[in-house]
Order: structure tokens, then C-alpha cells, then sequence
């Protein structure tokens, strides 16, 4: 993986992994919570697949595999708890409320879209001054999200209280990602993906204790098609796609990397309609076109780089 044409190949392979796999966790979260607790399905979904990878990592490389020192591990551990415990534990508490606040997958996806215009933003207030096609390309997909999500008399808009959950948990994952690039991280992206999620899933399942998901949780009475959810988003969503997002985060820009969330809102709305029957307009058609413009639009002008400096 020395050779600049092997390293961009990687990157194109891992966004991949993300635009796709990322696009149907929606969905798995949303069969997921029909017979589990939100936030502590989640803390068992990334402590599973910590474990899995810790597991491969130590088998492969031998004892000192998962090595690092204590500023490692604790910017890996807030880069964790920001990721998984704000930005999908939000956005997990918004798909599972009650009908005046919970959101359907699609929509969901939809909101976490503004990822990429976080992202900039934060940028832009630290002196890394994106290049103006960058800017137009973002604003393109965020046209987009207005598409997509805004009231036209019909069906109405999001319930605000579930758009603002998911809104902070986008607030959330935005600065986690944008920290990622700026402290000091564990060199291998794989064992900062072990101590990431270890600390989401602790974070998350103190808070779920604390909502008292676990008072009166019968295992028995969970679905089938709930387990089979949680599986596909341990070993799917976590174990293969959250190390893809962490390895893209130490090798390519940043900006190029958060166009995952242009994509995942068209994967997630289809499979929405598809699978749960989740309504598609012609205006969800429309946003969604407008937001793959704006994808092209950042890719084009962010190529991949062989590496990234992961110091500030």
C-alpha cells in the first residue's frame, strides 16, 4: 500500500463501504428499536464489534497489537464518545420515540446531511479555509437537504423535537470528526477504532441506564427480526463500515470523507420505501438529485491524498 495508485484505490473502496453500508443502517436501526432498547442496543452493537476487532488485531499482531499511550487513548476515547455516543446515540433516540417525535429512517438520514456543512464551517473558524468549489459543493447538497425536507402542505414537516435530536447528534459527530485530524490518535486507524467504540458503548450504555432502559427489559419478547438488525449493524454498520470511516479520516480530506452523508440519505430513502413502506415524492426525487450533484461537486475537488497529518 506504498504506491500513491494502491492508497487512492483504498479510499474510493472505503467510501464505498460507507456511502452503502452507512446508507442502510437507518433501516437497521429502525427495526432494531421495535423490540429493543434504543441506547443500549447500541452500546451492545459497538461493544460486539470492539471486541471482534480487538480480537483479530491481537491474534494477528500479537500482544502489543492494541498498545498506546495515555493521550492516545484519550483522544481516542472522546473521539468515541463524540461519534457513537452523541452523533448515533441521537440520532438512534430520534428514530425510536413516540409518533410526535420519532422520525422515519429516511428523514433521518436526511437531517444528518448538514454534516458536511458543519464540517466546513469548522474548518473555515481554524484557518483551514476550504477552496471555493468545496463551498459550492456543499451548499449544492445542502440545497439539496431543503429539498428534500422542507413542509409543502402535503404530509407536513419533521416533528421539530425529533429534527433537533438528530440535529445535535450532526453537531456532535461533525466536531468528533473534526477533532480526529487534530489530536493525538492511536497511528494504526484500527486500534483507534477498538478504543472509539469502547467508549461509545460505555458512554452509551451509561445513559441508557440512566433513561432506565434496563428496568424491565425482557429478552424474550425481542423479535427476531430485531436481533437479525442489531447483528447487521454490529458487523455492517460498526465492525466493517466504522473502521472504513476511521482509516478514511487518517488517509483522505476530510471534506471529501463527510460526502457520506449526501449519499447515505438516497440509500437510506430507498430502502425506507422499499422495506417499510416510507412514502417518495417527486420532491424527495428531486432533493436526492440535487444532493448527488453536490457530491460530484466536492469529490471532484477534493482528491484523494496518501496521507493526512493527524497532528494540529
Amino acid at each position: 500500500m506504498t504506491g500513491a495508485p494502491n492508497r487512492s484505490a483504498l479510499i474510493w473502496v472505503a467510501l464505498a463501504i460507507v456511502y452503502v453500508v452507512w446508507g442502510s443502517t437507518y433501516l437497521g436501526i429502525r427495526i432494531t428499536v421495535e423490540t429493543l432498547p434504543p441506547l443500549l442496543s447500541a452500546a451492545a452493537r459497538f461493544a460486539v464489534a470492539a471486541g471482534v476487532l480487538a480480537l483479530v488485531l491481537r491474534v494477528r499482531r500479537g500482544p502489543g497489537a492494541l498498545r498506546v499511550n495515555r493521550r492516545q487513548l484519550g483522544s481516542a476515547a472522546l473521539v468515541g464518545v463524540l461519534l457513537l455516543a452523541g452523533g448515533n446515540g441521537m440520532v438512534v433516540l430520534a428514530e425510536s420515540g413516540p409518533p410526535s417525535i420519532a422520525l422515519s429512517s429516511g428523514v433521518a438520514a436526511l437531517f444528518v446531511a448538514i454534516v458536511p456543512l458543519l464540517v466546513v464551517l469548522l474548518r473555515a473558524g481554524t484557518g483551514d479555509r476550504p477552496r471555493l468549489p468545496t463551498l459550492l459543493g456543499v451548499t449544492v447538497g445542502f440545497g439539496g437537504l431543503v429539498l428534500l425536507v422542507l413542509p409543502t402542505g402535503g404530509d407536513g414537516a419533521a416533528p421539530i423535537v425529533g429534527a433537533l435530536i438528530v440535529v445535535g447528534g450532526s453537531v456532535s459527530w461533525s466536531v468528533g470528526s473534526f477533532l480526529s485530524g487534530r489530536l493525538s490518535m492511536p497511528e494504526d486507524p484500527f486500534v483507534a477504532t477498538v478504543y472509539e467504540m469502547l467508549a461509545g458503548s460505555a458512554a452509551l450504555a451509561v445513559l441508557g441506564i440512566a433513561r432506565g432502559e434496563s428496568r424491565g427489559l425482557n429478552l424474550a419478547a425481542v423479535s427476531a427480526r430485531s436481533w437479525l438488525a442489531l447483528g447487521y449493524l454490529a458487523v455492517a454498520g460498526s465492525l466493517v463500515a466504522f473502521t472504513a470511516y476511521v482509516w478514511l479520516l487518517h488517509h483522505a480530506p476530510i471534506s471529501l470523507v463527510a460526502t457520506y452523508a449526501y449519499v447515505n440519505p438516497v440509500v437510506a430513502v430507498t430502502l425506507g420505501a422499499m422495506l417499510l413502506s416510507e412514502p417518495v415524492s417527486g420532491q424527495v426525487l428531486l432533493g436526492g438529485a440535487v444532493i448527488v450533484v453536490g457530491v460530484a461537486l466536492v469529490v471532484s475537488t477534493e482528491r484523494p491524498r496518501a496521507a493526512r497529518s493527524q497532528q494540529p
